[in-house]
């Protein structure tokens, strides 16, 4: 089976150009086919206030009113997704810019109304996996913004690291697929408040271990769990750390497997 890689950047990485020009290198030079998703939730806030929208927040997760989902649309399909295009073709890599809504790639529903509302927020139910590789085939490399749609013409913010890991569940039907999540920190850490101490691999087992003992917690038990839903469903590793994980020479970061 051949291998198809989706890499997974968020906002601090797009926030700062020196960052975003370094990662767009090494994503340029990473082997073989590849896919990458990107948020922008920081330059949504930061637009949105100077529009004079309150970004509201629960639990991380962003409230998506009909203004708010305005300024997604505008920062995250435009601004963000069209920049990052223009950097790779740069690099010499023919990249398309996509919401889940081009090709009808990614299939959402509006999320149900529990103890909170979240509004236009979407939780993905389908990914086209077919007419994503159509694009891969013709030699493309596509770059997904964290929206999707639900199919009756609604577009729906969705979180990037769901977006990645449904869109590497769809892609392993057809390849041996790897998803690299890119953030700030070198790895899973042993100990939170030492960045020297990564977790270099974790398996079923020691993912309960680490559970029972406490050290994954807070952020980083979404993220995990999100991981181990995505292994059993066909991904087949999981790379989290910062960006130099995508150069040969590197091993310092957190690979996750079953």
């Amino acid at each position: 089976m051949e291998k198809l890689s989706i890499v997974k950047i968020g906002g601090n990485i797009i926030e700062d150009d020196a960052s975003l020009s370094a990662f767009l290198k090494l994503f340029a030079n990473l082997k073989g086919k590849k896919i990458l998703v990107h948020g922008g939730g920081k330059r949504a806030t930061h637009i949105a206030a100077k529009l004079g929208i309150e970004s509201k927040m629960v639990d991380g997760r962003r409230i998506t009113d009909a203004e708010t989902l305005e300024v997604i649309t505008m920062v995250y399909g435009g601004l963000v997704n069209k920049n990052i295009v223009a950097k790779l073709q740069a690099l010499q890599i023919d990249a398309i810019g996509l919401t889940g809504a081009d090709v009808n790639s990614i299939a959402s529903e509006k999320r149900p109304v529990k103890d909170v509302d979240f509004g236009f927020v979407g939780d993905v139910k389908k990914v086209a996996h077919k007419s994503i590789d159509k694009l891969i085939q013709a030699d493309f490399t596509p770059v997904f913004c964290a929206i999707t749609h639900d199919g009756n013409g609604q577009l729906l913010n969705t979180n990037a690291d769901t977006i990645t890991s449904q869109v590497a569940v769809g892609m392993s039907e057809l390849y041996e697929t790897s998803i690299y999540y890119c953030f700030e920190l070198d790895g899973v850490l042993k100990d939170i408040k030492d960045k020297n101490s990564v977790i270099k691999h974790i398996d079923t087992s020691l993912y309960k271990d680490l559970l029972d003992q406490g050290i994954i917690a807070d952020g980083m038990l979404p993220k995990l769990e999100n991981c181990f839903d995505a292994l059993n469903h066909g991904v087949k590793t999981i790379n989290m750390g910062n960006t130099a994980m995508l150069t040969q020479e590197n091993d310092n970061f957190t690979r996750i497997t079953l």
